[in-house]
């Protein structure tokens, strides 16, 4: 035998026996849990120690689970409630894998989980709010909030509808607890279940929507209304005052007006008192300034007193 076939030999058994104490060896790790199948079938419990085993290779495989809380989120479900309210209920969970062995022969793999969860989550929470107003799926305490037409409705007539005696969160509690009794025939532990989201079904919110837009409409136009009729009475007393004002400063300038009048007749008497003669004239020459004009024609005697300053006079 040559020496390049030796080698081509060794070659091939140290690659044979490296394959062979792959798949001879396995690690699990801090955030595993292990299941031993031989042939698809378990052997042996649940191996959940980290660190390196061993199990017979190509006969034997090594199926690994998560320890650690794992995350489910639901579809969307359009669900009834109890006051006949159509709405999509929107819900998540925590989960993990408690016994793995039952998990392996029940659903094999976190997608036969989730399917599984789907199935008891769902139809848990479908049931459970379907026995409940659509107020205790909202709320979970009975705090004060806005009271708006719709809800003045309901005061008026049905104000026990908007009392809060379960609530949201209790809800949440009771779907957990309902779903916790089925999980476990799947090797499955529930820590959590919320409604993560609710929400009316499209021609419901539309309803809303509508209704929400004509509240605001209303309230905006009232607050038109109210700002229109402060307007109007600002305007009003701003009118008043100012007319105030006006007829003050009106009867003050009358009042100077008045006194500067009386004061130029007197010096205007003072000053014609000492020629009555040339006041007359003064007077007769503004009432023809006055009447006189372009056009205008008079009929008057030779010896009317109007005309007695247009004579000529001779001396």
């Amino acid at each position: 035998m040559s020496k390049q076939t030796k080698y081509i030999i060794i070659a091939v058994s140290a690659f044979f026996l490296l394959i062979l104490l792959s798949d001879t060896f396995y690690v699990v790790k801090e955030t595993n849990q292990v299941i031993i199948t031989q042939f698809g079938d378990p052997v042996g419990g649940t191996i959940d120690n980290p660190g390196l085993h061993i199990k017979l290779p190509f006969i034997q495989k090594a199926n690994f689970f998560e320890k650690r809380w794992l995350e489910w989120n639901g579809d969307t479900n359009q669900i009834p409630t109890k006051d006949k309210k159509y709405i999509w209920v929107d819900t998540y969970a925590r989960w993990r894998i408690s016994e793995p062995l039952t998990f392996f022969q029940r659903v094999r793999d976190e997608r036969g989980a989730h399917s599984r969860l789907d199935d008891i989550i769902d139809g848990e929470t479908r049931n459970t709010v379907a026995n409940y107003n659509l107020i205790e799926i909202v709320r979970s305490t009975n705090r004060e909030f806005e009271i708006t037409e719709e809800i003045q409705e309901l005061l008026e007539t049905k104000e026990d509808l908007l009392k809060i005696e379960t609530g949201r969160e209790k809800i949440s509690e009771i779907i957990l607890e309902k779903a916790s009794i089925v999980t476990p025939e799947y090797g499955i532990e529930l820590k959590d279940v919320k409604i993560k989201r609710v929400n009316y079904v499209e021609e419901v919110q539309n309803k809303v929507f509508d209704r929400m837009i004509a509240e605001r409409q209303r309230i905006a136009a009232k607050y038109r209304s109210e700002g229109d009729g402060n307007s109007a009475e600002i305007r009003g007393q701003k009118e008043r005052e100012l007319k105030t004002i006006q007829s003050k400063a009106y009867r003050k300038a009358q009042e100077i007006k008045g006194k500067a009048d009386a004061e130029a007749t007197k010096i205007y008497a003072s000053a014609y008192n000492l020629d009555p003669e040339f006041y007359q004239f003064m007077k007769t020459l503004e009432t023809y300034k006055t009447i006189l004009d372009e056009k205008t024609w008079l009929l008057l005697s030779t010896d009317c007193e109007f005309l007695k300053y247009l004579k000529s006079t001779r001396k």
